[in-house]
């Protein structure tokens, strides 16, 4: 028996049978966003990151942590995960609640609204999670 690649299926047959182009309900579905295990990961660890985090440390807070040894940066090398480690601060922290600026560098970081959309809504429903467990 023969392999046929889907383009060799469809050729020679008939129009009403031949395999058709995708539907652009199907093609949607292919586009979901989706997010990597990386990108999982900082978004895991985002959520013991404080909202202090998003902001440049001052001086003085750079000479006492130089001084007491407490040189933790949280910031990201990628400014691609960095994006995305803000924003989920954000969302950790907010919820849904958060500013249009921080979404609008998400994705000129390069994400989409979808991806957006995917984080928020993991978040979201993580923390109501983590409440009903709670009680």
């Amino acid at each position: 028996m023969a392999y046929l690649a889907f383009a060799e299926a469809g050729a020679g047959l008939p129009a009403a049978i031949a395999p058709a182009a995708p539907s652009p309900k199907t093609a949607n579905l292919a586009a979901r966003a989706q997010f990597s295990a990386l990108e999982w990961s900082v978004v895991a660890l985002a959520e013991r990151d404080t909202l202090s985090t998003l902001r440049n440390p001052s001086r003085m807070a750079v000479a006492l942590g130089n001084l007491f040894g407490d040189t933790r940066n949280p910031k990201l090398a990628d400014p691609k995960l960095e994006a995305l480690r803000r924003l989920a601060v954000l969302t950790w922290h907010h919820g849904y609640r958060v500013a249009e600026s921080a979404v609008r560098a998400f994705v000129a970081a390069g994400f989409t609204l979808q991806h957006y959309e995917l984080l928020a809504g993991s978040i979201v429903s993580a923390r109501v999670k983590r409440r009903s467990n709670s009680r």
